[in-house]
């Protein structure tokens, strides 16, 4: 059980629950409405979400075997503890019961959850080798996360737009630190990944302007009119400063280690981000 939970990244999967959540209870309709969350309709998405999200990470891991044996050989299962053609296997039923999932709950979110699965196999086996395109899919699959729950509930406002951005831009940023850490593997196997083509210096240079518009980002939401105080706080404190310490961190960042503290950085930026829908 302790390496099916590790193959689907369980612990991001609960992120992805929690972010479903929030918009369904918090970003909808004026207030909190937990009551929401009881819906058979949204649960049901909820749960293909996730379906189609572990089966990406399968499928993901899978294609990886041979570069996680060089990023990262003391987490890789496909292959070693998992086999192969079990982890195609579970990847193809995760992926047909989200879609059909969807299908359930109507065309539109049965078409997103398909574009899900379709570009999330098409990242694993080819766009993730090359320049900046996987990092964008992933971004916009982070996106649709959010958009989705507007999509089922057919109610899609300006602030969850404003989130499924953040999503965007927050997760770009990760991908992109990923990527650093994980050169060493993927020079290995001519990727064409930004490190890899423009160099550790190359990818600062192009890190810095995308912090610098999530902050730009940050600072609008919390100068608007309609926004509390005790938002805006948060925001200052919780998201924007962080991301300042971010750059600081970046500037020199020369290890894989640096990286990876980099990127743990950006996780809590994004819990922190996800969590202020409680503030609305």
């Amino acid at each position: 059980m302790k390496y099916i939970l590790t193959l689907i990244r369980a612990r991001n999967l609960v992120m992805i629950v929690l972010s479903q959540a929030l918009v369904q209870a918090c970003l909808l309709a004026p207030g909190v409405d937990w009551a929401k969350l009881l819906d058979p309709g949204f649960q049901v998405l909820v749960l293909s979400t996730v379906c189609i999200a572990a089966a990406g990470y399968i499928i993901n891991d899978y294609y990886d075997v041979k570069i996680d044996a060089i990023n990262k050989p003391d987490r890789l299962l496909v292959g070693r503890r998992i086999r192969r053609r079990r982890a195609m296997f579970a990847h193809l039923i995760l992926s047909a019961v989200g879609v059909l999932l969807g299908l359930l709950l109507s065309i539109p979110v049965a078409l997103i959850n398909l574009g899900a699965v379709l570009l999330l196999w098409g990242y694993s086996a080819r766009l993730k080798k090359m320049l900046l395109v996987g990092n964008v899919v992933i971004a916009l699959l982070s996106a649709s996360m959010l958009l989705v729950v507007a999509v089922y509930n057919d109610t899609l406002n300006r602030i969850t737009l404003g989130f499924a951005l953040f999503a965007l831009l927050i997760s770009l940023i990760r991908e992109i630190i990923k990527d650093v850490e994980d050169m060493k593997g993927d020079a290995s196997f001519d990727c064409r990944t930004l490190p890899i083509v423009a160099g550790l210096r190359g990818t600062k240079l192009v890190l810095y302007p995308l912090v610098g518009l999530f902050q730009v980002f940050v600072l609008v939401v919390v100068f608007h009119p309609a926004s509390k105080p005790l938002f805006d706080a948060y925001m200052l404190v919780l998201v924007l400063l962080p991301s300042v310490w971010l750059v600081a961190k970046l500037v020199r960042a020369d290890r894989k280690r640096d990286f990876s503290y980099l990127s743990n950085l950006n996780k809590f930026i994004m819990l922190t981000g996800i969590l202020s829908m409680l503030l609305l």
